[in-house]
């Protein structure tokens, strides 16, 4: 079990987990999900943690298929400048290892954005807390565990 997982578990929101032989020389973990699940790479989203004006930490939750626009993320934010987040401090502070990072059962509460896509599909896909593992849920399930907002946040 993982963090995730256990979050999913405890308010007992719908969701299966979906397990996947990941392969260690493959360095996009989103799109390798969606081609081993047999997924529409729009319905698998990756969890990217963000810094906002050099300060504090967000998480931008968007589809593998698509680019964060930082300029987007920064005014969905409140924030006037976003910038992707250093491996270190996205570990420490999600407790998860990149690449498995699940946008549910961080360490530390972060302010979380959803790209408004999400609301397109009945369930969509995000890690469950390590390569090779993900979870599928309501988008409005995740945005209510996570007391996230949706919005446009992709290039």
């Amino acid at each position: 079990m993982t963090p995730a997982i256990d979050m999913a578990k405890k308010h007992k929101i719908d969701f299966k987990v979906h397990e996947y032989q990941h392969d260690a020389s493959n360095e996009s973990y989103g799109l390798e999900a969606a081609q081993k699940l047999a997924l529409p790479a729009e319905q698998v989203f990756k969890t990217l943690v963000v810094s906002l004006d050099n300060q504090k930490l967000a998480v931008a939750v968007v589809p593998v298929s698509a680019m964060l626009s930082m300029k987007l993320t920064a005014k969905a934010s409140g924030a006037k400048k976003a910038q992707m987040a250093e491996a270190v401090a996205v570990e420490r502070s999600s407790g998860y290892v990149l690449g498995g990072v699940s946008p549910l059962g961080q360490k530390r509460r972060l302010a979380t954005v959803i790209d408004a896509s999400a609301q397109l599909f009945e369930t969509i896909y995000v890690s469950a807390g390590k390569r090779g593992l993900d979870i599928s849920l309501k988008p409005d399930d995740l945005q209510r565990l996570l007391n996230a907002t949706f919005a446009d946040i992709c290039a």
